[in-house]
């Protein structure tokens, strides 16, 4: 890595959309910047359930970070977990993926090291309901949903066939809505035509949420128009229902009356809640920097640190304004942050407040319907759907990824076609694998649905 004597340091935590537009800001500016991320690979994690339903491959919507930052010479970049920092010291300390202890002297440091998947304090569902926040989420959602209905096939007892075919996701935001739509489109075209002992089209999704509404952070006209276009679909909707207990033949929920009832699924998928990941607080604690309720990290309007300039904090592990936690305002603090250490790299004062433009959302629901929340417009359908698919490609990063998503789309949207369904079933929620013994399930979770549970 070639730098400029006396350049000052900056270290980037994470490589996500923060912290490789602020890599992009100070590609020219008189820095020498180390990136620092537990992954080797940028990932565009709206799309990850596009990857865990077959549509487009891992490779599609993640790029080599080594790739990405070859062309700018200032920048080197360090695969390591950070654990902790001194603030005193002005240093980061890491561990390296074979244990080694290593530390990172900084003169600004961005933190970008996002969120992770949120179970409310129920940690232990996370091995039965795995959530989708990174790659191996996807792969692993991707197995559990193409295996079911291989199991479901291999099953005798039309019970446990029910059971395979049933998939039950918590959280109806735009993962949980953009899944279950896709779980239902892989049941009914995809795969309706491959089996000869089961009809993909029976499987139930039965989409969970505390709310009164998918989608509700989009407004009533466009969650109302979700709610509809799911229920065409297929997907059976549970509002005002709060998940009590989960285990590998179901869950249990509880509505706002206080009844609680059980479902018997083969699946459980996790697409509620996020949280700050461990280094969050320990950046807290270090600089006496407060935490929000999801344990981010809140900060001024310079997306500063109170009392620590030299840190700058930005994406889904900042707390500003109560901004979302989206794409969008990752970019914007990402280049943000950059500009700002540019300028001062420079000797130039930039006293300007971080300002969010909020350039829309977006979710898609089936092939050809979508809803869109942008510049004051809330409409959905097929025009919704089109702006959808621009809005995405624009976001994706790099030229190839771009391209390969086309055609991916073109294929499973046009000929019905999942390129991407390559999985194994050794991964399947049992107790003895596969191809083991099974155990037999407990009498009241195997047995035929009842009225409650419809």
């Amino acid at each position: 890595m070639t730098t400029g004597s006396g350049a000052r340091r900056v270290v980037i935590v994470g490589g996500g959309f923060a912290g490789l537009f602020a890599v992009r800001m100070l590609a020219r500016a008189p820095v020498q910047v180390t990136l620092i991320d537990r992954a080797e690979h940028h990932l565009f994690q709206p799309m990850l359930y596009q990857c865990a339903t077959g549509i487009l491959s891992e490779g599609k919507i993640a790029a080599p970070l080594r790739q990405l930052l070859a062309k700018h010479s200032n920048v080197e970049f360090v695969i390591a977990e950070v654990t902790g920092i001194d603030p005193a010291g002005r240093s980061v300390q890491a561990r390296r993926p074979l244990g080694e202890q290593v530390e990172f002297g900084y003169d600004y440091l961005i933190l970008a090291a996002g969120v992770r998947q949120s179970y409310f304090g129920h940690d232990e569902y996370a091995p039965i309901a795995p959530g989708m926040k990174t790659i191996e989420d996807a792969m692993k959602i991707r197995r559990r949903v193409f295996g079911a209905f291989e199991m479901a096939e291999s099953a005798d007892d039309p019970a446990e066939r029910a059971r395979w075919l049933t998939f039950a996701l918590v959280g109806a935001g735009p993962t949980g809505v953009e899944l279950a739509g896709q779980i239902r489109e892989v049941a009914t075209k995809t795969l309706r035509r491959e089996y000869r002992h089961i009809k993909p089209e029976d499987a139930r999704v039965l989409l969970f949420d505390g709310g009164t509404a998918p989608l509700a952070m989009f407004g009533p006209k466009l969650s109302a128009l979700a709610a509809r276009d799911l229920g065409k679909l297929g997907v059976e909707l549970h509002m005002g229902s709060i998940v009590t207990h989960v285990d590998p033949y179901g869950l249990e929920v509880k509505d706002h009356d206080g009844t609680v009832t059980r479902h018997v699924c083969g699946n459980v998928l996790w697409t509620a809640g996020v949280e700050a990941p461990p280094l969050a607080t320990a950046v807290a604690k270090a600089t006496g920097a407060e935490q929000d309720r999801a344990g981010r990290i809140v900060v001024g309007k310079d997306c500063t640190i109170p009392g620590h300039p030299e840190i700058l904090v930005t994406g889904d592990v900042m707390s500003l304004d109560k901004l979302p936690g989206v794409a969008e305002v990752a970019m914007q603090t990402g280049l943000y942050a950059g500009r700002s250490i540019a300028h001062q790299a420079r000797g130039q004062s930039f006293d300007k407040p971080f300002k969010y433009r909020d350039l829309g959302s977006a979710a898609y629901i089936s092939r050809g319907k979508a809803v869109v929340s942008a510049f004051g417009m809330h409409f959905g359908g097929f025009l919704g759907w089109w702006v959808w698919l621009f809005i995405h490609i624009g976001f994706l990063t790099g030229y190839r990824n771009r391209v390969g998503a086309v055609l991916g789309w073109w294929f499973a949207f046009t000929r019905d076609i999942r390129r991407e369904r390559t999985f194994t079933i050794d991964d399947m929620p049992l107790e003895t694998g596969a191809y083991g013994v099974n155990q037999p399930a407990p009498e009241d979770t195997a047995a035929p649905r009842g009225p409650a549970e419809r």
